[in-house]
């Protein structure tokens, strides 16, 4: 009891003097009792604000990374209280450390300590906010800019994963505040579900993943960090799944750009600016949206009309590409000095017709990597009857992998088509592709080939051998280079195939029962 009067009269006497005592003396002796306690303690602090200066306006950086990072490490063993949350758009349940409470981590085998200090402004309804960072003073010099290194790389990366994605789209004013309008990107494809031979997701996600890592590299080098993607194929060779795969994969946005909507080549330049880093720029069917080829012609006509005149006109070609994309202006959007405004970004052109596009546009530096998509091989085959049907293995896949090796592979949309309508009777589903590859190569063999007869060999090694793509279909295009004697001896060894075949599938009904 002594003790406590004891204690309840020092008390009264700091109130007392706090009260008599000048503000500036009061002020004097705190500032005397922290350096007295800065000598004597054998830790150092280093105070991070939530905004930088006193006008609360510009927010600091590293406040909101050493957020990030705690969010990252699980520190629920370490912390007595947290502060738990979840945005409508998220399903993942975030924590931060509750106000005036402490966690608790290590670096280099030594301890540190994150202090979350919330105090409320006198007078006002505004909070202030910011974390104390205590560091083992004999080792500071060594230890804070190495970890502080840590908190924000490790915090960017969490940042990247766990934050909702986003699918945007311009919407024709480029040149105004905003170009671009987004939506909620929840595309499911993944590589694990995308219907490609094992050897080709190899190659793309190994350089998705340099590329993603190779930040360092390119700034050693001197280039922009880019990369281009030209995806080309058949309809329905999943040109579209492989690009939400790619952004699922890298944990980035998709801007799906089209050229279209986009008046000149200003506002093309205005919605680079707009784009974020960590993106695809999408531009589909490359070679359909406008009229580039036509640049080339245009300007060669202008420049043989202005041979033989001596006075200086502006050429016909100028008046022609105002007010429209042009060649130029697209060139300079995938590699000119405007297309380093940004980092970490990735630009994929697709179309159905690879002849089509402008040389220019797929050289080396500007499309990196071609990939060719084109009909099932087996392994992307079982890969949609897994995702599908849920089967390992089936007595039809023999049949199946006979008719691809004979030119009646699908696009994977195809296959993918038939099994969803049938995918609650196996069976049938199996048989009904089967089937369709059946009168598929019966169209080939009559000289018809369908709507895809131009894409029979679409697989071709990039000219830039970044990403060599192996033909998936063993058979040459129809009526190149062919005889009329080797296209009856086809057509014959092709029915006598089908007879073979169909007597196949007779006999294994037979052994089931059906």
């Amino acid at each position: 009891m002594e003790i406590l009067s004891q204690m309840w009269s020092f008390l009264g006497l700091l109130t007392v003097l706090q009260n008599v005592l000048p503000s500036q003396l009061l002020s004097l002796l705190h500032s005397f009792y922290e350096s007295l306690q800065d000598m004597f303690t054998p830790y150092s602090y280093f105070e991070i604000p939530e905004f930088n200066g006193y006008c609360g306006v510009d927010v600091n950086d590293l406040y909101r990374h050493v957020n990030l990072y705690l969010n990252s490490v699980n520190h629920s063993s370490t912390c007595r209280r947290l502060t738990l949350s979840r945005s409508r758009s998220s399903n993942r349940i975030s924590f931060t450390v509750a106000p005036n409470h402490t966690v608790h981590d290590t670096f280099r085998g030594h301890s540190v300590s994150w202090t979350h200090h919330v105090e409320t402004v006198q007078d006002s309804l505004e909070e202030k906010r910011s974390f104390t960072l205590k560091l083992p003073k004999r080792h500071r010099q060594v230890l804070l800019s190495p970890y502080l290194d840590q908190v924000t790389s490790r915090a960017e990366e969490f940042e990247r994963v766990s934050r909702e994605r986003r699918l945007f789209t311009n919407n024709g004013h480029g040149s105004y505040e905003s170009g671009w309008v987004s939506v909620p990107f929840r595309h499911p494809s993944t590589f694990e579900t995308l219907a490609l031979e094992p050897e080709l997701k190899k190659q793309i996600t190994e350089d998705l993943t340099a590329f993603a890592n190779g930040k360092e590299f390119y700034h050693r080098v001197g280039r922009a960090w880019k990369r281009g993607y030209l995806l080309h194929g058949p309809p329905g060779s999943g040109k579209s799944s492989l690009i939400a795969a790619m952004a699922n994969y890298l944990c980035y946005d998709v801007y799906d750009l089209e050229l279209t909507k986009v008046s000149d080549n200003s506002e093309l330049r205005a919605l680079l600016i707009q784009t974020t880093n960590r993106s695809i720029i999408v531009i589909e069917d490359i070679d359909c949206t406008v009229d580039l080829t036509a640049d080339r012609m245009l300007k060669t006509t202008s420049k043989r009309m202005r041979r033989g005149r001596e006075t200086c006109r502006r050429p016909e070609g100028d008046e022609a590409e105002r007010g429209r994309v042009t060649l130029s202006g697209l060139l300079n959007f995938t590699d000119g000095l405007w297309s380093c405004c940004g980092e970490e970004r990735i630009i994929v052109f697709t179309t159905n017709h690879r002849e089509n596009v402008d040389p220019a546009l797929v050289r080396c530096g500007r499309m990196d990597v071609h990939v060719s998509l084109g009909t099932c091989g087996m392994h992307a085959f079982k890969a949609l009857v897994k995702n599908y049907l849920g089967l390992q293995s089936h007595p039809v896949f023999d049949a199946v992998e006979s008719c691809a090796g004979s030119g009646g592979a699908l696009t994977p949309a195809q296959v993918g088509e038939i099994l969803l309508r049938n995918r609650g009777d196996a069976d049938m589903a199996l048989k009904e592709v089967v089937s369709a590859m059946q009168a598929r190569m019966i169209m080939r063999g009559s000289g018809g080939g369908g709507a895809h007869g131009l894409f029979d060999d679409v697989a071709e090694s990039s000219p830039e051998k970044a990403l060599k793509v192996q033909n998936w279909d063993s058979l040459s295009p129809s009526g190149k280079g062919v005889g009329m004697g080797s296209n009856k001896m086809r057509k014959e060894g092709k029915v006598k195939f089908l007879v073979r075949l169909r007597s196949l599938t007779k006999s294994d009904s037979g052994r089931r029962g059906v």
